[in-house]
């Protein structure tokens, strides 16, 4: 059968779906709240208008009695008080006043005791359950979180040996971030963080950094990992390493706070802390599976990728994965919500992660068979990313083919070709029929494992 690559054609143009709205704003009608009166509406207070001018009923007019005046008020008689009635006055009150306190306080003390205490109580239990520091050092949240875990959260670094064009070889490097899993040196992080390192197992290597850059590296091994879920676990010989605090992502509410820590940009910054809100829960975004995150606007830049996001009490939610890198989409980070973390980690680490049939691509549920057919295309899967030394790369599938047959079951929806894939045994080798610039092709396609444990 021929191979995608040897029959290589113009790239066939991608189904574009755009659609247009217009939308027409009609202000001459707009009502902004208030009420305006009319010319006619108006009625102008004035006692002396007439009701025929007004239109209306007008009161009588009520004559108000002139004020008599009075030509000379008599004056009253000038009364004299000594300075000793004065300081005889001021003494008596400066008595009674005294007296009437220590009265108060012997009668009512205890009694107006209990009511402060009640009011402090009352105002003591409406914030009782917000938490604002960790540490009674820290100022903030974030510095609270950055102190409790940053010891947790390691840089990882990936080394493969290339082959050059020229002879020789090159080595290229990769780098990312790490959560400690346990104190004995399981750390987890993204698979496509140590990729190049498990499909170049022989050239490659993967080091740890624990504290810095300039720290020495520690060798790591790769336990297993699961590329439908982007996670890795990977171990480093050590013990009574800062182990991570697991939270619960069940327990997750849209606003409440999340803090990041990871090295964006590289090695050079591990141990940057960002801060946000949970965004959004349950988002699908497109990823190699349809595994359901946490959305954050904390920033997740390249490297933070394996990194930790933490609730205000510094426990563990979820694993960085993604990113959404657009204008149109800033402050869209991804994680993996840590309850599917750990299930998916202790399966690895038990070496008891089931096998499932993976071929590295993502497919386009937005292409239905009546879309493509609009578009005067075949029904199909639309393929809609290629993840880099997959089975798919290999085999020459590309962006936009459209899939018409796999294992000999024709595919006509998305959902169909999700259901035949399922179907198959990992290690097998299945034909695969695509549709691409006009023309079919077929080729013999190898199902590989979206798991590994050792």
């Amino acid at each position: 059968m021929d191979n995608f690559e040897e029959n290589s054609f113009e790239n066939q143009n991608e189904v574009n779906n755009t659609e247009q709205e217009n939308s027409n704003t009609d202000n001459s009608s707009v009502d902004f709240g208030y009420y305006n009166k009319s010319g006619i509406d108006i009625i102008q207070d004035n006692i002396n208008t007439s009701s025929a001018e007004n239109g209306g009923y007008s009161p009588e007019f009520i004559p108000t009695p002139k004020p008599q005046y009075i030509s000379q008020i008599p004056e009253k008689p000038k009364r004299t008080v000594s300075v000793a009635t004065v300081i005889i006055s001021v003494v008596l009150s400066a008595v009674i006043s005294i007296v009437g306190c220590l009265t108060a306080v012997n009668l009512f003390g205890e009694k107006a005791t209990d009511i402060f205490s009640g009011l402090i109580d009352d105002e003591q239990k409406s914030v009782e359950n917000v938490s604002i520091n960790i540490d009674e050092e820290a100022s903030s949240i974030a510095q609270a979180v950055s102190r409790k875990c940053n010891n947790s959260v390691v840089g990882i670094r990936t080394t493969t040996s290339v082959s050059s064009f020229f002879g020789g070889s090159n080595e290229q490097t990769g780098e990312g971030s790490g959560v400690i899993y346990s104190k004995d040196g399981y750390i987890i992080t993204n698979y496509h963080v140590i990729a190049n390192a498990v499909t170049s197992a022989s050239s490659s290597k993967v080091d740890v950094y624990l504290d810095s850059v300039s720290s020495k590296p520690r060798s790591a091994k790769v336990i297993g990992y699961n590329i439908a879920s982007d996670l890795a676990i990977i171990k480093i010989s050590a013990s009574n390493l800062p182990a991570i605090e697991i939270g619960n992502s069940k327990n997750l509410k849209v606003g409440q706070y999340a803090i990041t820590i990871g090295a964006p940009g590289g090695l050079e910054f591990m141990g940057s802390v960002t801060y946000g809100v949970i965004s959004g829960l349950n988002r699908v975004v497109s990823s190699d599976s349809n595994i359901k995150l946490i959305q954050t606007d904390a920033a997740i830049n390249p490297g933070n990728s394996g990194g930790a996001l933490l609730d205000e009490s510094g426990k563990l939610i979820g694993i960085n994965s993604s990113k959404i890198v657009a204008e149109e989409f800033e402050g869209m980070g991804f994680a993996i919500p840590v309850n599917t973390v750990v299930d998916i980690c202790d399966r690895i680490i038990a070496n008891k992660d089931k096998a499932e049939p993976y071929i590295g691509i993502t497919v386009s549920e937005k292409y239905t068979a009546e879309v493509l057919e609009s578009y005067g295309f075949p029904r199909g899967a639309v393929v809609l990313s290629v993840a880099d030394g997959s089975t798919a790369e290999e085999c020459g599938i590309r962006r936009g083919d459209i899939i018409t047959k796999f294992n000999g079951v024709e595919i006509t929806e998305y959902d169909i070709f999700a259901k035949t894939l399922k179907k198959c045994k990992p290690g097998t080798t299945v034909v695969i029929q695509i549709y691409r610039s006009g023309r079919y092709y077929t080729a013999d396609i190898s199902v590989a494992s979206n798991s590994y444990g050792n």
